[in-house]
């Protein structure tokens, strides 16, 4: 942890004093007359006739909109991996099977798919699984 000065610490125990933010003052909009040149025709637009409808008056409710969870932005992982041309075969295999059944797939959702299934499994089950797995040697193939 960073020391501090005298001056530093005087202002953090310091009381905050709050400032209120100066208000503007409110212009009212400046309402100009018409300029007639004939007062009798100004007169007679001003009465209103008395067989005139009433305006119904619509208020507008408001309408809230539903307020959607935020949800937090997944980080995501790139990895790379080798598997022999057997197995990385069988992706697509599965694709098709998903894809005849109406689910289609990507391969990272078979892979997540994957891995959910070898959580769940006991501990002598993944053992189980894990055996059958040959271990094959990482990295890129050579160029001939």
């Amino acid at each position: 942890m960073s020391k501090i000065n005298q001056l530093q610490a005087a202002a953090l125990s310091a009381p905050v004093n709050k400032i209120e933010p100066v208000k503007a003052p409110v212009k009212k909009p400046v309402t100009t007359k018409p300029v007639v040149s004939n007062p009798a025709a100004a007169q007679s637009a001003a009465v209103k006739p008395a067989s005139a409808k009433p305006v119904a008056v619509v208020s507008k409710a408001k309408v809230t909109k539903p307020v959607k969870e935020k949800v937090p932005k997944l980080k995501m992982e790139r990895d790379s991996f080798t598997m022999p041309k057997a197995e990385y075969a069988q992706f697509y295999v599965l694709k098709e099977r998903l894809a005849k059944l109406g689910q289609p797939a990507k391969k990272s959702e078979l892979l997540r798919a994957g891995i959910m299934l070898l959580t769940a499994m006991t501990d002598a089950a993944l053992k189980a699984a894990m055996s059958k797995v040959p271990t094959i040697k990482t990295g890129r193939p050579k160029n001939k």
